[in-house]
């Protein structure tokens, strides 16, 4: 047995093993020097009689990674080599091998060659010597680039406001107070399982192309579509004249949302009602929070009444009868924080 280095480069290397003495009953196992490639070192193992049970008939050669705590990944090769070059070498190639001392060591091939076909070669000379070469190629990572594509911001609800507003492709239409309002099925059902329900389940009617609705505000109704179409809501001058009028309709718009179950929207009503508290709204948001179970906006009433000793004054307001009839909880809560309050 002897081996032989050639050329090395910092991680690619190769070593040339000779076997000696095949067909000796002492020597199924034969093992190389260790040898080094890109700071690892390594060993060539070759079975005459097989390994791991594949010991039917072929001899197997396999590449050990012999360095402590170590891992890498290596492509490489291992050849039976005819020195006198009239044949041209057996090679059997792997790609990418994951060694790892503490796990998989090596890495080869159980059945590289028949025995009665090397037995019958050029590549066993003498009746008992062989020539293993094998190449290794230490697997870097590619290089990352440092250089940053700038991704565009999504695009999705531009399409989909281009979409409403371009009314290409509607097939139903809602009429609201006489105004009419283009749509698309699919993207209401998307947008809303109430909808979804009554364009595609078992509510809907004969007709669906066109469809009434009760108890809605046309401005409101647009307000929704425009959600839907694009999960945003219309600019103030957009649709509402001053400042009461804009708080108007999004009490109502949080009414539509709780009514075709559009939580996200739902909640953007109260996070806006609760910043608009006032003395004029409170008596009407109170009970809007209470029946529509928008625990925080009726939180933010509570607090605003008692913290300003507002009281009496919401007492003596026109809507104070019907917040007393459609809100007594909420009432209780409020008297109960303005007493612990006054007693402070």
């Amino acid at each position: 047995m002897g081996c032989t280095a050639s050329t090395r480069r910092a991680g690619r290397g190769s070593l040339v093993f000779e076997v000696s003495g095949y067909g000796g009953v002492s020597l199924d196992v034969q093992s190389s020097e260790v040898f080094t490639v890109g700071a690892y070192d390594w060993q060539i193992r070759f079975y005459e009689e097989g390994v791991f049970g594949h010991s039917g008939g072929y001899v197997a050669v396999y590449l050990f990674l012999v360095s402590k705590k170590a891992k890498v990944r290596a492509t490489f090769e291992l050849s039976l080599v005819d020195i006198t070059g009239s044949t041209p070498p057996r090679t059997m190639r792997t790609v990418a091998a994951e060694f790892d001392s503490g796990d998989r060591t090596c890495f080869g091939h159980p059945e590289f060659m028949r025995k009665s076909d090397l037995e019958a070669s050029p590549y066993l000379r003498g009746g008992d010597r062989l020539t293993i070469e094998c190449t290794i190629t230490i697997c870097t990572e590619a290089p990352k680039s440092f250089v940053e594509v700038p991704l565009p911001p999504s695009d999705i609800t531009d399409h989909l406001r281009k979409l409403w507003q371009g009314k290409e492709g509607t097939d139903v239409t809602f009429e609201v107070q006489g105004e009419a309002f283009p749509a698309h099925k699919t993207v209401l059902a998307m947008r809303s399982p109430v909808f979804k329900a009554e364009l595609y389940g078992a509510l809907r009617e004969n007709d669906m192309g066109r469809v009434i609705i009760g108890d809605m505000q046309p401005a409101v109704f647009e307000a929704l579509l425009h959600f839907i179409y694009t999960d945003s809501l219309p600019t103030m001058h957009d649709l509402y004249q001053d400042q009461d009028e804009y708080k108007e309709i999004i009490g109502h718009l949080l009414v539509a949302a709780d009514r075709y179950a559009m939580e996200r929207l739902k909640i953007i009503c109260e996070s806006i009602l609760c910043k608009n508290i006032d003395s004029k709204t409170v008596v009407t948001t109170l009970p809007l929070a209470d029946q529509h179970h928008c625990n925080k906006l009726t939180d933010a009433c509570i607090e605003f009444i008692a913290s300003l000793g507002k009281v009496d004054d919401i007492i003596a307001s026109q809507g104070y009868d019907e917040l007393k009839r459609t809100c007594p909880l909420a009432l209780l809560e409020l008297w109960e924080k303005a007493t612990r309050l006054y007693m402070i």
